[in-house]
């Protein structure tokens, strides 16, 4: 048995209950079970406990309640699968969200696992990580070695807003091209923060506007002291306007990339109204709500623009990323708000239907592991 925090309807109470600590599938050897040192409480987590996710609802329609939530987690590994020839019992290791199968035609024949068509996710296709412990399938094809002078914490932040601010930013993005010299990131909660910071860690430079806006002072203190050059108020100001007035440089106007980090209608539209002509604009926070975004097509042709999607970060780019805070170039601990215990993450979560933390709340305090995170 072990701890978990679980709920079993959705948007229904969240609590720390004992249930069966997992165990490697005697039909799938590919997998490993990980003692958890730290997990992220994460807005799509809140988005999975509200039911608005399909996957989760297929899980339970399968499975049924209790439902452990959880996806941003590093570990170390006690269990590992007869089939698994990369990992063993001891190793340090950060598992990224998306686990892709590495088999499938995206896998294999196109090289994109991030849209794998058999991709597993903790905490959202199968149980999460708000526990003790968790199974970790596919473990080869996604797991990476934690190096050293990178913590469990670190390990974890990147597990899902690093990695997924990473391939918006670097991989999708573009930027550490000479043509992107301004770059504006809508919303400034975990994603859009670990935005900036991936835009100041890897195309960072005198030459590079990072603008940064959202509708909370707060927020947007905390974007300026990670990294953003400009920032906007959306409550006070015309978000579109400012952005053309910052970008403009001989007749060009509006930003060469911008990104919807928050996935709201204002946010999304704002994104695209206030790309350069010939631009591109990421799409990588999830548009959920009752009210979707219009999508000006006419503006979409007639300047040319690219939209674009982006979807979480393959396996094989986390050691990428964990090398950025090794070389201390990338300091996830700037997001980290407070560390707490399962009851506590628990409570962070279900809180979330009145805001977000500014920063990260990383569940570090389980009662079988009393040592640190760092």
């Amino acid at each position: 048995m072990m701890k978990a925090a679980v709920y079993s309807s959705f948007s229904g109470p969240i609590t720390v209950q004992s249930i069966p600590r997992p165990t490697l599938s005697s039909n799938s050897n590919d997998g490993v079970i990980l003692q958890v040192m730290a997990t992220g409480v994460c807005r799509s987590d809140h988005h999975a406990w509200k039911g608005h996710d399909t996957d989760i609802h297929n899980y339970v329609k399968k499975n049924g309640f209790p439902f452990v939530p959880g996806h941003e987690v590093s570990g170390i590994i006690v269990e590992v699968g007869s089939n698994v020839q990369k990992f063993k019992v001891g190793d340090r290791v950060a598992v990224p969200f998306i686990l892709s199968c590495g088999k499938c035609n995206m896998c294999c024949q196109h090289s994109r696992p991030t849209i794998c068509e058999r991709q597993e996710q903790p905490g959202f296709t199968m149980l999460g990580s708000y526990a003790e412990y968790v199974a970790i399938p596919r473990a080869d094809y996604n797991l990476s070695i934690i190096p050293n002078g990178v913590s469990f914490v670190e390990a974890a932040a990147l597990g899902c807003r690093f990695t997924t601010a990473f391939r918006a930013v670097v991989q999708q993005g573009g930027l550490g091209s000479n043509r992107i010299q301004s770059i504006a990131i809508m919303g400034c909660g975990g994603l859009g923060l670990s935005c900036i910071m991936i835009a100041s860690a890897y195309g960072g430079g005198s030459h590079l506007q990072i603008i940064a806006v959202d509708v909370s002072d707060k927020a947007l203190d905390k974007a300026r002291e990670v990294g953003a050059t400009h920032i906007i108020n959306a409550r006070r100001e015309d978000v579109q306007q400012c952005i053309m007035n910052l970008t403009n440089k001989n007749g060009t106007v509006g930003a060469d990339l911008s990104i919807d980090a928050a996935g709201f209608k204002a946010t999304c539209e704002n994104a695209v109204y206030a790309t350069r002509r010939g631009g591109r604009m990421i799409q990588v926070g999830l548009p959920i709500g009752d009210k979707p975004p219009i999508i000006p097509m006419g503006v979409v042709a007639g300047k040319e623009l690219e939209i674009v999607g982006s979807h979480g970060c393959a396996g094989n780019d986390m050691p990428a990323i964990l090398n950025l805070v090794q070389r201390k170039k990338l300091d996830p601990k700037k997001l980290i708000e407070r560390e707490v215990t399962l009851e506590e993450g628990a409570q962070t979560l279900m809180s979330m239907d009145n805001g977000s933390p500014i920063g990260m709340v990383m569940i570090t305090q389980f009662d079988n592991v009393p040592q640190s995170r760092y």
